[in-house]
């Protein structure tokens, strides 16, 4: 899904365009979100990996580590999120990969949304939250932790 260099926008005073994987683990078969969130993120000029449906933690970071992303966006809309953010975030701290930011969006309650963010997990982001909420803070974070 990564559009063609002459299509994409500038990465402002980034040193290269920003890979975020996007997945949707567990069992939610609902992936509309993802892939306007995905396509979003491709016509912001960031490079975009979709992972596809029913992806297990390990899949998701096995494709992360893979693809050397820097940030792993997870779309729940099922209720799992108190599980798979957690396992997600334990599993690429495992593969030494701490240096990746982990986010996503969903129907998450806020109250969760606070216990995940004092965990590790980054911003997360509700239903009709506008995308350009998502790009902003991906940006925002990359201008400070982006590895060359």
């Amino acid at each position: 899904m990564t559009a063609p260099a002459a299509e994409r926008p500038a990465t402002d005073d980034l040193p290269r365009p920003i890979r975020v994987l996007v997945a949707k683990p567990g069992l939610d078969g609902h992936d509309r979100g993802a892939k306007v969130v995905a396509a979003a993120l491709r016509d912001a000029g960031m490079e975009v990996i979709y992972t596809g449906l029913h992806q297990t933690p390990e899949m998701v970071v096995a494709a992360a580590v893979q693809e050397d992303v820097d940030v792993v966006g997870l779309s729940i809309l099922s209720g799992a999120h108190m599980t798979l953010f957690p396992r997600v975030l334990a599993l690429l701290r495992d593969a030494g990969r701490e240096d990746v930011l982990l986010t996503g969006g969903g129907i998450l309650p806020r109250e969760d949304m606070e216990t995940l963010r004092k965990a590790g997990v980054g911003a997360l982001f509700g239903p009709g939250t506008p995308t350009t909420d998502l790009i902003d803070y991906i940006r925002s974070w990359a201008r400070t932790n982006l590895r060359p």
